[in-house]
């Protein structure tokens, strides 16, 4: 962690509350059934890939079209460094995945599909359709390889630069029930994709933010998103945020341990 995220860490760990302090029944159920039931059976052939993936030193070249990732020089990367920094704890997966379930998600979309294991996760639930975004040619390969190793039909990876990408694709008026932007930790990009993804929310749904105190810019961006005119609801793990579209929620904020 840097200065600013033990900053962030530490006043988090201060404002944190429980369920005792949780008075609507929605986010009270929402807390009992998302973040504090961790007790769903881990995915073990996704963790798999995973390991896999982490153990590989294979060299792929990642162009980071986002904020520059302060752990590499060169755009010449092994696999398993690349893993090792990207992607998605597997904490943080099974709460995507319990998000997905619980919003009963049938269209889901994600910005930033990496090697595509967070990907794997958003596609599991019964039912689910995920739409996955991602920019770097060696990332899509290997995204693609996962997806058809486990022959998940459920996912369309769309390949291309998001800020082309997206657009594009939200010409498309279907409604979207759950969001994942993961893509460019950086505060204009940021607000600009929920800009676009805050006017294709279904009336329930949801999107999540990752990373929102990667740095100073993000957790300028994660202030005012959760203030937003069309968020109704927001809840800040420290390590994402997650804010909802539900005009009953009446504009409540939490601050909870994950």
């Amino acid at each position: 962690m840097n200065l600013f995220q033990v900053k962030a860490y530490f006043n988090h760990w201060l404002d944190a509350v429980d369920e005792h302090s949780i008075h609507s029944p929605f986010f009270f159920d929402f807390y009992n059934q998302v973040i504090k039931n961790q007790n769903e059976p881990l995915f073990h052939e996704i963790e798999k890939t995973r390991n896999h993936l982490l153990s590989n030193h294979s060299l792929v070249s990642v162009h980071d079209l986002g904020a520059r990732s302060p752990h590499f020089k060169s755009e010449k990367r092994e696999i398993g460094q690349v893993a090792e920094t990207s992607l998605n704890e597997v904490k943080q997966c099974m709460l995507f995945y319990r998000i997905v379930q619980y919003a009963e998600a049938t269209n889901s979309l994600e910005l930033g599909t990496s090697m595509g294991v967070t990907s794997l996760y958003l596609s599991q639930p019964i039912n689910a359709k995920l739409v996955t975004f991602e920019g770097n040619p060696d990332m899509i390969n290997i995204a693609k390889t996962n997806f058809e190793y486990f022959e998940r039909k459920n996912i369309k990876l769309v390949e291309g630069n998001i800020d082309q990408t997206l657009p594009d694709f939200l010409q498309n008026p279907a409604k979207i029930d759950f969001a994942l932007i993961d893509a460019n930790h950086r505060y204009e990009p940021t607000i600009r994709y929920f800009n676009l993804l805050a006017k294709r929310m279904s009336d329930h749904g949801i999107i999540v933010i990752d990373d929102i105190y990667y740095s100073p810019e993000m957790g300028k961006a994660w202030k005012e998103l959760k203030r937003h005119e069309l968020v109704y609801g927001s809840i800040d793990v420290f390590r994402c945020g997650i804010l909802f579209f539900d005009l009953a929620l009446n504009k409540q904020h939490f601050i909870w341990k994950y």
